[in-house]
């Protein structure tokens, strides 16, 4: 999704953007050798929005330091008017591999892919279908699953939540997982927890229509607090922050459970941080990256999705919550991950990633 650590990001700006901003960059200089350069384009949000550029930029830097004769350097996009003109500029540059981050950008990927049909692209929450694009995708309702019935195990008011920044798919997919998540509590314990903020069936429900602005994720989540949840999923970006730090003031009336990267290494917000719907991009990022700089050829079909399988996609550990969730409830969302991973259980969603 553009839809999740805080990562260091040193830099000397190399040409003003058209857009965004200047390209920052972290180089190895002193090689003789050809240096492979991998650039990547932010969608909004930024470099720290503790979400999925940042992991994003976390692969890169882990590529590097696997390969030093690899260079990465990144532009932050302001508005999603600023994609194709930052996607181009590298183009321009001549890098050899250039990744797009976010769902947002696959019309523009593919826009300037078509157009450059010798360049190598990588996108993150996407699939334009491009034979020069290599799509990384992460079926995260698997996660969101054990989360939804993790969720429902813990709560005590019998009302628990959801909510995103936009209705797209690399969203949505977090928010269907959940939601069957608490279902299949419900019919495994013959309970009757309600899950707020999202209905499947309808694909409607809350959102904040951004993914930097935290007050509007704060907002979102007080009205869920004030239907009676006391745990909530924002599937948000940056904006979900003004939910976790709410609940971190909140001194336990609610908690939250993050996504993309672990909450309890990204945001200060761990102490009401169940656990964390984890998206592997930096190994997928990674892995791509030093194959590409390898000369290996990144196959657009199948390229990459990210399962509880592969660990794609996973639960972090529970940090603060450790001796607050029951050994019992543990067990059975342990359970769940290898019921899904053999196929016992199947976990659905419109937006599942296409291959």
């Amino acid at each position: 999704m553009r839809i999740a650590s805080i990562f260091a990001v040193g830099g000397l700006a190399l040409t003003v953007a058209a857009c965004g901003e200047a390209p920052k960059d972290d180089n190895n200089a002193g090689s003789g050798a050809k240096k492979f350069s991998a650039c990547m384009v932010t969608d909004v949000g930024g470099i720290d929005d503790k979400s999925f550029n940042a992991s994003a930029w976390k692969g890169l830097q882990e590529a590097k330091a696997a390969n030093d004769n690899i260079d990465i350097k990144y532009v932050a996009s302001k508005a999603e008017a600023d994609y194709e003109p930052n996607l181009t500029q590298y183009v321009n540059q001549k890098c050899n591999f250039i990744l797009a981050v976010g769902g947002l950008m696959a019309n523009a990927t593919s826009k300037i892919a078509k157009a450059n049909p010798n360049q190598e692209f990588g996108i993150v929450d996407a699939n334009p279908g491009d034979a020069n694009v290599y799509p990384m995708q992460f079926d995260t309702a698997q996660a969101a699953f054990q989360a939804g019935y993790l969720a429902a195990g813990l709560s005590k008011s019998g009302k628990v939540a959801t909510y995103g920044a936009l209705p797209i798919p690399p969203v949505t997919i977090f928010m269907d997982g959940f939601v069957d998540g608490v279902a299949y509590y419900n019919t495994t314990k013959k309970k009757n927890v309600q899950a707020l903020g999202w209905n499947k069936e309808t694909q409607k429900g809350s959102f904040t229509n951004d993914f930097a602005k935290q007050d509007e994720g704060k907002k979102v989540s007080d009205a869920l607090v004030a239907q009676g949840a006391d745990i909530i999923m924002p599937v948000a970006g940056g904006s979900g922050l003004g939910t976790t730090a709410a609940a971190k003031a909140s001194g336990g009336k609610y908690n939250t459970i993050w996504v993309d990267v672990d909450g309890c290494e990204s945001t200060p917000d761990c102490s009401a941080i169940v656990t964390t719907v984890v998206k592997n991009i930096p190994e997928a990022v990674k892995e791509a990256v030093v194959k590409a700089a390898a000369g290996d050829k990144l196959p657009a079909k199948p390229g990459f999705v990210g399962t509880l399988a592969n660990n794609g996609v996973s639960l972090a550990p529970y940090h603060d919550f450790d001796s607050k969730v029951p050994a019992e409830l543990k067990a059975e969302v342990d359970k769940i991950k290898a019921d899904i991973a053999a196929g016992t259980i199947t976990v659905t969603s419109k937006a599942q990633p296409t291959k």
